[in-house]
């Protein structure tokens, strides 16, 4: 690998020693958050920055409280690749309701730790017995007891075991909830400390998925429950548990229609709201449990005849007031909006992608209302509509507020920055220790097509007008992803890619996010028609326009759904695509899961020539062109038999290929293995495209 590869593999891709998951507590006085000591220390730490004196303060160290790593329990390890977590440590805290203590837990073991606003030191992280390995432990409001899940049994300390030996996992989210519908907790304590909220998840009706490590042939396989299109969901339930002896509850709702659950948690001590949505995700609904007896009333009802977006984060949520905030569609489905008591109270003109909280009277969200790749902070008065920008310049820009206090991030060219403005008017700046960023990178962007579709141009630094370069697509092009966006990381790898001697074009065909559920839905029933026509469109608009492009040398790269994209495109259209390296392709969707593939595609045994349409493996006979299959043998996400499977039907086929099957690699390639396949990359698209 070069000095960049290298860089890119020691900082995790840039992200060793910045800031995350960030908390307000103590009234917005703390500002809790986690960060390794620099950009080569993968190690996260807690922090906390107390506003009264601007200092941080290192609350828990891995390095001292567990100077011998041990192994993460197989519930978190999962759990990290469904959330695409790659730092090591500490991954992730929950603070108790006034924020001066935080529980988290450390390859198994509990612990918990107190900063107290006006402490001069803060207490020394204190270590919890505990029944087993310790799995998204969690504090009562007050702090005085923690839930935690272990050996798929829920557990308070001081308490005991909560959940029954039914043989059933208590305390978790089933895969489709965590990989595909944003949801990985799996249990919830009342806003009066008293009663426990949780999911029970029986997986015994699904499908095994194995794997093993051939590296090691002398360690036994592993295995895990898996929903595959068609194929039968977890049983998800959602119980209630009272103090001591008192019987569960369960809550009551159509769970055969509506099986999925997105969302669940307390609105009062007398409320629970729950989010189910029906396999297809055509209709969505928010109702309202009553925890005393189970039964459910429907709050609202959100339908789309194709599919309904996952909902927006930080709603649906009741307002003071008690009106209800929910997301919606205008009309046309030419914005993603927000309505109140199913009134809408933003337009056309604004595409909602968060609400991040109040600030004072009025609705801190963030939204785009420019160009799809830049995201702005805005105020929304929810009686008038009004808007009221925060953060508004060119870039990316997300907040988080609590008790007056706001933490604003920017990113843009000039790489990212944060700032924690006071109620009472002060700022700080959280520290960070990443590694700074290596380019400046601003691509050409443009819109092209009849559908708007939106592009990206990054050229070689120091081009030179009139030299004619190969071209690189880079693109992920599947949905709820953006590619296109003013987030700087993003583009660095793509730099490096130009600065080898390509021209790298990236894509956002229709069905990616952002901008607006019209240009969304159209991938409905139709990723490989859509996703290639848009890629292709896109590319020929952009030859016309810069004559630099050599069209008759294009490659093409992508990971996951563009590692699908990559495929398809030099299988279906060898006369554009000269090339390619397709990284963990789900190559088949029947092998995909429910929630995902579904969602889309629709079920398999209703539309088998949707599937049939979007699966790769019969195109494998026609492969005329160069093609780099990659794959870990580790991936639970996109299962390695994809990319077997298709490598099968080429070796049947007598259809040449490269094979690069990966022992003991995740989807996420953590630890430098990304660099070290786009090393191999690099050497393949310079041989194959001279």
């Amino acid at each position: 690998m070069d000095d960049f590869l290298r860089l890119s593999a020691s900082t995790a891709r840039f992200t060793h020693g910045a800031p995350r998951a960030f908390a307000f507590g103590g009234e917005g006085r703390l500002l809790w958050f986690l960060r390794s000591t620099g950009p080569t220390d993968p190690l996260d730490s807690l922090w906390v920055l107390d506003t009264a004196t601007g200092t941080e303060t290192r609350l828990a160290d891995p390095r001292e409280l567990s100077p011998e790593p041990a192994p993460l329990p197989v519930a978190e390890r999962r759990l990290r690749e469904r959330s695409r977590l790659v730092a090591a440590g500490i991954g992730s805290y929950a603070l108790c309701a006034d924020g001066h203590k935080a529980v988290f837990a450390l390859y198994g073991r509990l612990y918990e730790v107190t900063r107290e606003a006006d402490a001069g030191q803060p207490a020394q992280p204190k270590e919890l017995p505990t029944a087993g390995p310790v799995f998204d432990p969690l504090p009562s409001p007050d702090g005085s007891r923690i839930a935690y899940v272990a050996d798929d049994a829920l557990h308070t300390v001081p308490g005991g075991r909560v959940s029954p030996g039914d043989g059933a996992r208590w305390g978790v989210s089933e895969f489709a909830a965590a990989e595909e519908l944003d949801r990985h907790r799996g249990h919830w304590w009342s806003p009066d400390g008293q009663r426990l909220l949780a999911a029970r998840v029986d997986e015994s009706a699904l499908q095994r998925r194995w794997f093993a490590d051939p590296a090691h042939p002398e360690l036994p396989a592993e295995d895990f429950a898996y929903p595959e299109a068609g194929g039968p969901n977890a049983d998800v339930q959602l119980w209630v548990f009272g103090p001591g002896g008192d019987p569960a509850v369960r809550l009551a709702w159509d769970a055969e229609t509506y099986p999925y659950v997105s969302d669940a948690g307390w609105d009062s001590p007398a409320e629970i709201l729950l989010t189910v949505r029906d396999r297809l995700q055509r209709h969505v609904l928010l109702l309202s449990a009553d925890p005393d007896t189970g039964r459910t009333r429907e709050l609202s009802r959100t339908t789309h005849p194709q599919w309904v977006d996952p909902m927006l984060p930080g709603t649906p949520a009741r307002l003071a007031d008690g009106r209800m905030l929910t997301s919606a569609d205008t009309r046309g489905g030419a914005a993603r909006a927000l309505a109140l008591d199913g009134v809408l109270l933003t337009g056309d003109g604004l595409q909602v992608r968060k609400v991040a909280g109040a600030h004072g009277n009025r609705l801190l969200i963030e939204a785009g209302r420019r160009d799809p790749s830049e995201q702005q902070v805005l105020l929304l008065d929810p009686d008038t509509g009004e808007l009221t920008a925060l953060a508004d310049g060119p870039g990316v820009h997300s907040v988080q507020a609590a008790a007056g206090a706001l933490l604003l991030t920017s990113a843009d060219a000039d790489g990212v920055r944060r700032v924690l403005r006071t109620a009472d008017g002060r700022e700080f700046t959280p520290g960070d220790l990443s590694q700074p960023l290596p380019y400046r990178v601003v691509p050409v962007l443009e819109r092209v097509t009849e559908h708007g579709v939106p592009t990206a141009l990054v050229w070689p630094r120091g081009h030179v007008p009139g030299t004619r370069l190969p071209v690189l697509m880079d693109s992920y092009g599947g949905p709820g992803m953006q590619d296109v966006s003013a987030e700087p990381r993003r583009w660095q790898l793509r730099q490096w890619w130009a600065d080898q001697g390509f021209a790298v074009v990236t894509v956002d065909n229709r069905g990616t996010a952002y901008v607006s559920p019209q240009f969304t839905h159209a991938m409905y029933r139709g990723f490989s028609e859509v996703t290639l026509e848009d890629q292709v469109a896109a590319l020929q608009a952009l030859g016309a326009r810069h004559g630099d492009l050599d069209l008759t040398r294009v490659g093409i790269r992508g990971w996951s759904y563009g590692g699908y994209l990559s495929a398809l495109a030099v299988l279906r259209r060898p006369d554009v695509f000269h090339a390619a390296a397709a990284g963990a392709a789900p190559t088949d969707f029947r092998q995909y899961d429910t929630a995902y593939t579904e969602r889309y595609l629709g079920l398999p045994a209703e539309h088998p020539e949707v599937y049939e349409r979007d699966s790769l493996l019969a195109d494998a006979a026609g492969l005329t062109r160069p093609l780099l299959l990659v794959t870990g043998l580790a991936d639970d996400n996109v299962h390695p038999s994809h990319t077997l499977r298709l490598s099968r039907a080429l070796t049947d086929a007598g259809r040449p290929h490269q094979l690069l099957a990966l022992p003991g690699v995740t989807h996420m390639t953590p630890g430098g293995v990304r660099e070290k396949i786009v090393a191999q990359e690099l050497a393949f698209f310079r041989r194959e495209l001279g």
